[in-house]
């Protein structure tokens, strides 16, 4: 097995170093505009991405074992060299726009996803409200493995990316310069991914790179400021309740269900999915007679 840094252990005392940075400029430069800190939503925040840690390490031992098995089938390998890891990292990013699209559109991944939008603010602490649920994002690197990409490499890759987006969860950088902004994922266009205005859902789904969301028509360049957290935030600092209030509100939808057809969609189709229903007032068009 290949053996690669931790790249998320080696950047703990960046990510510790840059949210004190960012605490003190709100301090000494306040922002009435900007949303700042709060101590309980930065609890939360850190609370949720520790759990991640803990629950990360459990669901990575089926995850794995299914990994290395796609990689012993496969008669393909891709040597880890200088110059085919920016390559992965290319093949990973590009993976990554696709997970979290789909992360975006279909409920159940849904209900993984929702815990990193669920705060109300969007500082450093955001970054690292991670949920406990990430069984739903492996598939979508199965085909990394089964081109040859060792495990250990997918799981450097993406690390590396997930380390790359701390910093683009802040109101302290507002533009960079043009060339940055057209190819790199920056905190503008993060800002409006975590945006919960009807103009700005949906979008910025990249991770290192944006120009998969302008290749695939998913990009909207931050105007307006955004307001930050979900169409219909939950109002709690519980982290058990924000890892997993959304799986519950899927299993009240299916309950209520009156139909497979409703239920299935209920779990497969966007959030804010609704059943058509008939309009029974509407006045029926006569049978025709003759």
């Amino acid at each position: 097995m290949p053996h690669l840094p931790d790249v998320v252990l080696w950047s703990v005392p960046a990510f510790v170093l840059l949210t004190a940075v960012e605490v003190v400029s709100y301090r000494l430069h306040p922002d009435e505009e900007a949303e700042g800190y709060e101590a309980r939503d930065a609890a939360t925040s850190v609370g949720m991405g520790l759990g991640s840690l803990v629950f990360d390490a459990l669901w990575k031992v089926p995850i794995v074992a299914i990994y290395m098995a796609v990689y012993e089938l496969t008669p393909l390998r891709v040597p880890i060299l200088w110059w085919t890891l920016p390559l992965m990292l290319l093949v990973q990013d590009f993976f990554y726009y696709w997970s979290h699209r789909g992360h975006h559109v279909i409920r159940v991944l849904w209900a993984c996803h929702v815990v990193h939008h669920s705060s109300r603010k969007f500082n450093f602490t955001t970054a690292l409200r991670q949920p406990w649920t990430t069984w739903t994002v492996w598939p979508f690197y199965v085909p990394m493995v089964a081109a040859g990409v060792h495990p250990a490499a997918v799981a450097f890759c993406s690390s590396v990316n997930l380390v790359y987006q701390f910093w683009v969860h802040t109101e302290r950088v507002r533009k960079l310069p043009r060339p940055f902004e057209y190819v790199l994922n920056t905190p503008s266009h993060h800002r409006v991914h975590h945006a919960s205005q009807g103009g700005y859902l949906d979008r910025n789904f990249g991770g290192i790179l944006i120009i998969w969301d302008r290749m695939f028509r998913s990009f909207v360049a931050e105007v307006e400021r955004p307001v930050f957290g979900l169409t219909k935030n939950i109002h709690t600092f519980n982290p058990l309740r924000v890892a997993t209030h959304e799986y519950a509100a899927i299993a009240r939808d299916v309950r209520a269900a009156r139909s497979w057809g409703e239920r299935l969609g209920r779990v497969f189709r966007g959030p804010g999915w609704q059943p058509r229903v008939p309009d029974e007032a509407a006045p029926r068009t006569p049978e025709r007679v003759g």
